[in-house]
């Protein structure tokens, strides 16, 4: 029993089929994929070819050129790697709402079962109901995001001090590495006519040709490619995780991995990641603890969250004293008090913010440590709790590669106390921890942050990329 898949309806195989299909829905890659492994492994018992199926729709929210492009840079390499592994390839970009919505389930009518992501967001929850619901095949949905399966943990962790010792206690089963995806039976039949050829050279009129918003422009800075992903791995090892412990948090120092938008859209897993750390570290003699926590403990207690938490988006998931405070203090005078497009717009009073909010607009990120910042001050500067949520929900959905993510969601939700402590109590805040400028400019090279995002804005060109 595969120990990260679960069943979403309980319809029979289908016999006589034509092969096993994946549909991959956020883990985008081939290797270290343990729903394609699962994918395989079963078309091998039933002596059927696999068939990978990826989709890229022109409605999902905040739909834009940023995302798109991102996504479709990914594309050429899949499609390579997949052929290299004789697993079939259908990649369907539905542009506008002409195009038909209902090809997986034309794909689905001659598979024997399908298998899919198991991932918590609603999003995916959403689109994983309807689908158990439509098809008369097995739907089974395979956690491959993370390293400890997540429904291993059945109950919502208050902190990452529970989750950190029974994460301990299970990852010699599970960090381990991935074996390489082998099928019996190649897939031999042509793409279908709604398959779409994806080149490095066509990307720009592919999605000039979909139907979002072409005012999000693509990141300066991050390109969607796998060999991208694994070039910034090695860079990281390198270059950077000797300093990351001491300068994780010195925005100036470029010491973090910067790979978060290659995990949220799984062009990289965080098992991969963990074993070239675990590894490189051993290797040269480096301590890798910290690093290794954020990845695994503080990165897989967001996906707890997400997945325990009916809405995670709501200040309702909250813990009791977060809540408290907040609602305490939710008349508190604010000054000043911005609009959700002074926001947008990097039109605030402080240059610290402006920049952080100008790095999200044009690399489609911000530097954790300063994103702490950012939301906090947006909590402060907005007309009540409810607006600074939806705003900063907002601004990640819309610009943030690594947006609409469990992390996203729990990181925000920290600016209000989730997964944190009471602290001392002060207008507007309550006891929610506060942050500030001063302390910004004690503990950080404020200065040479913001001419960083300056240069960045002046020339459209990230040297840091």
């Amino acid at each position: 029993m595969d120990p990260r898949a679960i069943p979403l309806n309980k319809a029979p195989l289908r016999s006589p089929s034509a092969y096993v299909l994946y549909w991959a829905q956020m883990n985008r890659r081939v290797d270290s994929n343990h729903a394609l492994l699962h994918a395989s492994e079963l078309a091998n018992r039933l002596r059927l070819p696999v068939l990978y199926y990826e989709e890229l729709t022109y409605n999902y929210p905040y739909a834009s050129d940023r995302l798109h492009t991102f996504v479709l840079e990914g594309v050429p390499e899949t499609a390579k790697r997949l052929k290299k592994a004789g697993i079939g390839y259908v990649f369907y970009l539905r542009r506008n709402s002409s195009d038909p919505d209902d090809v997986l389930y034309q794909l689905a009518r001659r598979a024997a079962a399908v298998i899919t992501d198991d991932y918590p967001t609603a999003a995916v929850r959403c689109s994983n109901a309807t689908a158990a619901d439509r098809l008369d095949v097995p739907l089974i949905a395979v956690d491959a995001s993370c390293i400890v399966p997540m429904r291993k943990f059945d109950k919502r962790e208050w902190a990452a001090y529970t989750l950190r010792p029974k994460m301990r206690r299970l990852l010699p089963q599970f960090l381990k590495a991935a074996p390489e995806v082998h099928v019996v039976q190649q897939f031999q039949e042509p793409p279908p006519p709604f398959h779409a050829e994806v080149t490095p050279e066509n990307i720009p009129a592919l999605v000039a040709a979909c139907a979002v918003d072409h005012s999000v422009p693509p990141s300066l800075t991050y390109s969607g490619r796998r060999a991208e992903a694994k070039r910034r791995l090695r860079r990281f090892l390198e270059r950077r995780l000797a300093r990351y412990s001491s300068l994780r948090n010195e925005p100036s120092a470029h010491a973090t991995s910067t790979l978060s938008p290659y995990l949220h859209f799984g062009r990289l897993s965080s098992l991969e990641v963990a074993l070239a750390v675990r590894q490189y570290s051993e290797e040269h003699k480096l301590v890798a603890d910290e690093y290794l926590d954020e990845l695994i403990v503080r990165r897989e207690l967001a996906f707890n969250f997400t997945l325990h938490t009916p809405n995670c988006k709501s200040l309702e998931s909250l813990p009791a004293w977060a809540l408290a405070t907040i609602r305490r203090h939710s008349s508190d005078p604010r000054s000043p008090v911005y609009t959700r497009e002074e926001f947008e717009h990097a039109g605030t009073h402080d240059p610290l913010w402006n920049a952080a909010q100008g790095e999200l607009l044009l690399r489609g990120t911000i530097h954790g440590y300063y994103r702490m910042y950012w939301g906090k001050k947006i909590l402060e500067w907005s007309a009540s709790p409810e607006e600074a949520l939806e705003t900063m929900i907002y601004l990640h959905d819309r610009y943030a590669l690594d947006g609409r993510d469990p992390n996203t969601y729990t990181n925000i939700l920290w600016c209000f106390g989730l997964h944190d402590r009471p602290w001392k109590e002060r207008p507007v805040y309550g006891q929610v921890r506060y942050m500030s400028y001063e302390g910004m400019k004690r503990k950080t090279q404020v200065a040479a942050y913001v001419r960083e995002i300056d240069l960045l804005r002046r020339t459209g060109r990230d040297p840091f990329r």
